[in-house]
């Protein structure tokens, strides 16, 4: 590859610009493309999203890449996103190995082997809890039998209005199947005949691993009713349709239930295993961490028998009072240790930060960042802090450099975060006139870093 492409290329890949690196590329002849041209142009693909092509592009340079260790990173970032994390271990490990300062590939290595550990123990468990199913349900004529319903409802005003709805016909059900793609389990249908949708008391599942909302347990919202009327119904405005062609989650099933994240987790039947007219088992689906799938039963009956009430993983007293620990004494990382130091104007720098992130600990009762002033503060700090050590980064740049200073930050850290906060905090502050676009990428106004500092001084003050 030339040198005046290749400079254009990088250009474009700090500007996100990655269908134009795809479109000119294309248009080199094949047999003129030499490992260079193969491998942006499958970093391309990947970035855009389109990894089975990415993948082809890098199967075509195997023989010559097995020396570079960027090959096998590349060809491991499309393994782990195609979720075949097992090919995924083995391209980081020999990323790892060529190069044991790639801090990406290994955490990207560490990753696929807990995704990989997962889909193991999810194998197991799902045969466990279908030989178990299938025992209890031989002494079970009816769905539900033995169970309390009568006292399974919390039919509050709220639920009443967004959720419940009136028995369903055996002609709606049809027309909602039909319209799903997906005959609904007996056990769904028996129990929206009795209680058409609404809020339970108990809406807690347990789990053998950690997911987006906890550590041993997922919590949902409500559960979708039968029907269209109410926006929290199966083909109501919220409800599956909309949840897979509008939020992207993965078309295996129907979602049945909303949860507490307001559109960033949802559980869902999943008819992979059963066929669409088959019994499918409930899965927990976490948009945050690209659509990750955890397995909670092997049917509805299952799931519903299995929720238990909130209390018995109330910790939040304990959870308070270990984050409140962890934002005054923990150690920043590495990067925001580095931002820091290079701030002059600022006296106390540390300690704003920490007073700061107490108030949100104090509010909130954990630590963490999402649309409240105090977040987008910090949000502001963050950004204040980046582009004062590495001035105009683009916005791709700085999206990925972000979780490296609080988010997962260690012991000053939050463990994860939502993409889509920090997202529409930069939107936000874009639309304001508050970031601008200037030369080769994004900064602060001299008025908006100021204000930054201000209230950064304010809201220490107040604490």
């Amino acid at each position: 590859m030339d040198t005046i492409l290749a400079a254009q290329l990088a250009k474009w890949h700090e500007d996100g610009e990655h269908q134009q690196i795809v479109d000119t590329l294309l248009e080199i002849p094949p047999g003129e493309r030499d490992y260079g041209i193969i491998s942006s142009l499958g970093r391309a693909y990947n970035n855009l999203e389109r990894y089975e092509e990415g993948l082809e592009q890098f199967q075509q340079i195997a023989g010559e890449g097995q020396s570079d260790p960027l090959w096998h990173f590349r060809i491991g970032y499309s393994y782990y996103y195609l979720k075949r994390y097992e090919e995924a271990s083995q391209a980081f490990g020999h990323a790892v190995a060529l190069d044991p300062d790639d801090g990406d590939s290994a955490r990207l290595l560490e990753w696929s082997w807990q995704k990989a550990a997962k889909e193991k123990l999810t194998s197991m468990r799902r045969e466990l809890s279908r030989q178990r199913r299938d025992a209890e349900q031989a002494e079970r004529a009816v769905p539900f039998e033995g169970m309390d319903l009568s006292a399974f409802w919390d039919d509050s005003d709220y639920a009443l209005k967004e959720y419940v709805l009136e028995p369903p016909s055996d002609q709606l059900i049809a027309s909602v199947e039909e319209e799903l793609g997906y005959k609904l389990p007996a056990s769904y249908i028996a129990l929206m005949k009795q209680h058409n949708g609404g809020v339970p008391y108990n809406t807690c599942f347990p789990t053998e691993e950690a997911t987006s909302w906890a550590d041993d347990h997922v919590a949902i919202t409500g559960i979708m009713g039968i029907g269209r009327d109410k926006q929290y119904s199966l083909c109501g405005e919220l409800g599956s349709p909309f949840m897979i062609e509008e939020w992207g989650y993965p078309d295996i099933g129907v979602v049945i239930c909303d949860c507490p994240s307001a559109g960033h987790d949802v559980i869902m039947l999943d008819y992979r295993y059963c066929g669409k007219d088959g019994e499918p088992e409930v899965i927990h689906v976490d948009q945050e961490d690209d659509y990750e799938i955890t397995y909670l039963a092997p049917d509805f009956e299952t799931f519903i028998r299995g929720l238990v009430n909130e209390e018995v993983f109330d910790t939040s007293e304990e959870d308070k009072e270990e984050d409140l620990s962890k934002v005054a004494q923990g150690r920043f990382s590495p990067l925001l240790t580095e931002l820091c130091s290079r701030i002059t104007e600022v006296e106390q720098l540390e300690f704003r930060i920490r007073a700061v992130c107490t108030r949100i600990v104090e509010e909130k009762g954990y630590f963490s960042f999402h649309a409240d002033e105090l977040s987008l503060l910090m949000y502001d700090v963050q950004f204040w802090l980046y582009t004062n050590a590495y001035p105009q980064p683009s916005r791709e740049a700085y999206l990925e450099v972000y979780p490296s200073m609080i988010a997962f930050g260690g012991e000053f850290g939050q463990g994860g975060y939502a993409p889509g906060f920090v997202s529409d905090w930069l939107d936000r502050r874009i639309g304001e006139g508050r970031i601008v676009q200037t030369g080769g990428g994004l900064e602060f106004t001299e008025q908006a870093r100021n204000e930054v500092i201000r209230q950064l001084e304010a809201a220490a003050l107040n604490f």
